[in-house]
């Protein structure tokens, strides 16, 4: 990955054709972050090359067919630089894929609540489940039932603290640690 996630190993997918998401950001919805999806954006310009890996994944990680495990070399790793949850066996695989490198931590940032929760017991112990809101200036102070934490972005409007300040990840590793804020706040950029 590249700017604030440089450093962390990144397991991705691709937001152009996952349909969750090319509903989101087509809603025309001014206060949804998803509108201003940068994946989306990205994946259409400068990143565009990344599309066929990252189409790939989406197939491989959304389908029935076996997974081959990849193996992590690294202490903290991130479900979805670019990406949604798809279907219920795309989270599943996210799961194999965190008990099989149990020497890593996982973050997965998801908005999709109807899929983390009815598999919520396949979850490691070692995977963080990141909610994230898609309101703009709407901050959670809690995460909905079955996260560890709510991500939460903010425009310039917003008047308290914002704990996610654009270090990079890993130097920060607040999202990447089970004892840190539950609450992460980041202005929109």
């Amino acid at each position: 990955m590249s700017g604030k996630l440089e450093g962390i190993p990144a397991i991705n997918t691709n937001t152009a054709t996952n349909a969750y998401c090319v509903k989101q950001y087509n809603s025309g919805k001014d206060d949804d972050i998803c509108t201003e999806c940068y994946s989306v954006r990205m994946l259409s310009t400068y990143r565009k090359n990344c599309q066929p890996s990252f189409q790939r994944n989406s197939d491989i990680l959304s389908s029935d067919r076996e997974v081959d495990i990849p193996k992590i070399n690294a202490a903290f790793a991130r479900f979805h630089g670019h990406g949604e949850l798809i279907n219920d066996t795309h989270f599943l695989n996210f799961c194999d894929i965190a008990a099989s490198n149990s020497h890593c931590t996982f973050a997965l940032w998801t908005k999709r609540v109807d899929i983390v929760r009815p598999n919520r017991h396949h979850v490691p112990e070692n995977m963080i489940l990141v909610f994230s809101n898609k309101k703009i200036d709407r901050v959670m102070t809690k995460p909905p039932r079955g996260f560890h934490r709510v991500f939460n972005n903010v425009t310039k409007k917003y008047r308290g603290d914002a704990n996610c300040t654009g270090q990079k990840c890993i130097d920060c590793q607040l999202c990447y640690k089970f004892d840190t804020d539950k609450v992460i706040i980041e202005h929109v950029k």
